[in-house]
């Protein structure tokens, strides 16, 4: 099973945060404001803060402009990740990945099937990397977010959680990139 060594140095980690939402403003965006309360305590720095349209190209523009970004390492995106007409998060992610990470999707559904069941299969929820920037897309719900920045990301992104965590493999993700080639 998974533990945090104290023994290993925490590592804090630069993370956006991206509202989808034809709605919400900062004001009322309980689900932006739970995710960055989350990220802040547990002692990483919140690099930006967007609310985007539910819109594919504006979307994925953004999401573009971070992973560009050096002082962005992680993307992480809240709502968007049903099936209605105007859910359209992992087709803009799809847009910008280089790399999929499967298990992220998959391992959210699971825990999330234990708290509302098989509802948790509307849900798109996605990972990947581009431009050696993580990129995690959570359902817009302050559950959902909760569930999972607790259940996944707050141990994936802590550079003490062992067997193995994200943080570690940060130095390598632009292996194979040409020097100087931006990506997204």
């Amino acid at each position: 099973m998974s533990r945090i060594d104290t023994s290993r140095a925490f590592l804090p980690v630069r993370i956006a945060v991206m509202t989808v939402s034809d709605s919400r403003t900062i004001e009322t965006d309980t689900s932006g404001a739970t995710l960055i309360a989350r990220i802040e305590a547990a002692g990483h720095h919140v690099a930006d803060r967007a609310i985007v349209p539910d819109d594919a190209d504006a979307i994925a523009a953004r999401l573009t402009d971070w992973i560009r970004d050096p002082m962005v390492d992680v993307v992480i995106t809240n709502g968007g990740t049903g099936v209605t007409g105007r859910d359209v998060t992992p087709e803009a992610f799809e847009r910008v990945l280089e790399k999929r990470i499967e298990g992220f999707g998959e391992l959210f559904r699971m825990l999330s099937y234990s708290k509302i069941g098989t509802s948790t299969i509307q849900s798109r929820a996605l990972a990947g990397v581009a431009g050696g920037t993580y990129l995690f897309a959570l359902p817009g719900s302050t559950g959902a977010v909760k569930d999972g920045w607790d259940d996944i990301l707050v141990l994936q992104l802590d550079s003490r959680h062992t067997p193995c965590n994200f943080v570690e493999l940060m130095p390598r993700l632009r292996e194979g990139l040409k020097e100087g080639e931006n990506h997204g």
